[in-house]
């Protein structure tokens, strides 16, 4: 492996042509740079290694390079105590940049205290990332970031199916994850992994694949956000049942729920709406269409109260409610403005008044505003990684095989054989796609016995998706993160029950 201080070697993997030359990435290379940082008021020295590192066959031949950048604090003489988190975003096809330049890096976006973007563009200092604590490697999946496929000797791109579903995905990350630490020397620290969104889903799979594919035992898991594929392909009392509480979240913020709940704070009537949730309506839509007409008002009304919305559309719902109409319905009558679907504090515009859904993101079309000049100024020329090819904020992994999904079990499994893992969610009230009721029922199934739940626990904040655009959040997910990594050290005591 060549350690570059500044330049870059470009080497064999052909990506794409221009102008008669071929665009390469080079397979297997780092680049170094050194930097220093205020953290809580602490300086904080460390390196950046920003590179590629190959993803092998059986036969162990590069089928793919990973791009990922590693931050290690510098005046640290011994690993071996020194936590590792490595991290990745979701999708699935999402370049693990968002948690990179916005939440636990040393560098975060150029935005306003509640994360809307402001010019011009980039990067500044993190006073609240975890590198103070622990060091950090975001890696990018294939086709997200810099990461690519790589051609074999007669020009031919591997089968992209072995990279491209639930299961593919986990399987190689864990030898990619393996061969980093190795690398690196990192055997002997204590290690985390941490997935937003659909990276819930790879992480909850991975613990269980890196313990027994790569005997590889962690200490941590956090999920950001997360994706659970087995709630949104579960029948509508849970799939839609599960939607209540953050109806009840997005309604109060734009002030559209009755007086009676919109002068109490929002953790005062968060509990009073899942209650509702678990009692009534999901038993409710258990019952669909043999439940009494007037139970079936009753519920609707009771739904309207929490929601926002009126009595009179979730009826002609029958009490099931997608998401994409409330991101349409809660504001029609007040504003005629849609709301977001990862993070429902912001606002967008539909070309008429009189649709069931949001015409775009709102949220994603501002996050997209800062993070995308922020990561290619930012990889260039404070990273010094320089390249042709494109970054893909997200890239090409369609069709994604979802078959045999049984990373929530293995969840399970992983911390039953390893007393030391400990679990993390975090989730933001106001994110319509991933909510945080969803997270607290993932939580909830992953050990039915009840004998590890001392081991899980819940953190929501008062933002969406990415929670840590808004500065108050991003201080207070940091310093949660921060806990967790204390409070599952082993501090010497045995790994046993």
């Amino acid at each position: 492996m060549k350690e570059l201080l500044i330049t870059i070697t470009f080497s064999v993997a052909s990506l794409a042509s221009t102008l008669g030359q071929q665009r390469t990435l080079p397979i297997d290379t780092v680049i170094t740079t050194r930097h220093n940082t205020t953290i809580n008021g602490v300086k904080v020295p460390y390196t950046a290694r920003t590179g590629t590192q190959p993803v092998w066959d059986d036969e162990g031949m590069p089928i793919a390079t990973l791009f990922y950048t590693y931050y290690q604090r510098s005046d640290v003489s011994n690993n071996a105590e020194r936590p590792l988190v490595i991290s990745f975003n979701g999708g699935p096809g999402s370049a693990s940049v968002w948690m990179h330049i916005a939440y636990t890096g040393p560098k975060i976006l150029n935005i306003d205290d509640e994360g809307y973007p402001v010019q011009p563009y980039g990067i500044r200092d993190n006073p609240y990332s975890i590198l103070d604590v622990a060091d950090i490697v975001f890696v990018n999946p294939v086709n997200t970031g810099y990461s690519r496929m790589i051609k074999d000797k007669e020009g031919q791109l591997p089968d992209k199916k072995q990279f491209f579903g639930i299961n593919e995905d986990i399987k190689y990350l864990a030898g990619w994850i393996s061969t980093f630490v190795s690398r690196n020397n990192r055997w002997r620290s204590p290690k985390y992994i941490i997935g937003e969104s659909y990276g819930g889903t790879r992480v909850a799979g991975l613990a269980l694949e890196l313990q027994e594919s790569q005997w590889m035992y962690l200490n941590g898991v956090i999920l950001v956000s997360p994706a659970d594929y087995l709630i949104f392909d579960s029948d509508v009392p849970i799939s839609s049942g599960l939607s209540l509480p953050y109806f009840t979240a997005a309604a109060w913020y734009h002030k559209a729920l009755p007086a009676a709940l919109q002068q109490k704070d929002l953790l005062e009537i968060l509990p009073e709406s899942e209650q509702y949730t678990l009692d009534v309506v999901i038993p409710a839509l258990t019952r669909g269409g043999f439940l009494p007409q007037d139970e079936k008002e009753k519920v609707a009304g009771r739904m309207a109260y929490y929601s926002g919305i009126s009595k009179e559309s979730i009826l002609k719902l029958n009490l099931d409610v997608p998401t994409s109409f409330f991101w349409t319905e809660l504001l029609r009558e007040k504003t005629g403005q849609t709301i977001g679907r990862l993070d429902s504090r912001y606002l967008g515009l539909n070309k008429t008044e009189a649709g069931i859904s949001p015409d775009y993101s709102a949220e994603l079309t501002s996050w997209l505003h800062s993070f995308t000049p922020a990561i290619n100024y930012y990889t260039r020329e404070h990273l010094q990684f320089k390249t042709d090819t494109k970054y893909n904020m997200f890239g090409p992994v369609r069709p994604w095989n979802r078959e045999n999904n049984t990373t929530r079990e293995d969840l399970r499994k992983a911390m039953a054989e390893n007393p030391y893992l400990k679990v993390m969610f975090q989730s933001g009230y106001y994110d319509g796609a991933t909510t945080y009721f969803h997270a607290k029922y993932t939580m909830w199934q992953i050990d039915p016995s009840g004998k590890m739940k001392d081991r899980l626990s819940f953190k929501g904040y008062r933002s969406g998706h990415m929670m840590y655009l808004r500065n108050e959040d991003l201080q207070s997910a940091n310093d949660d993160l921060r806990e967790f990594i204390r409070v599952s050290l082993s501090n010497g005591k045995p790994a046993k029950y």
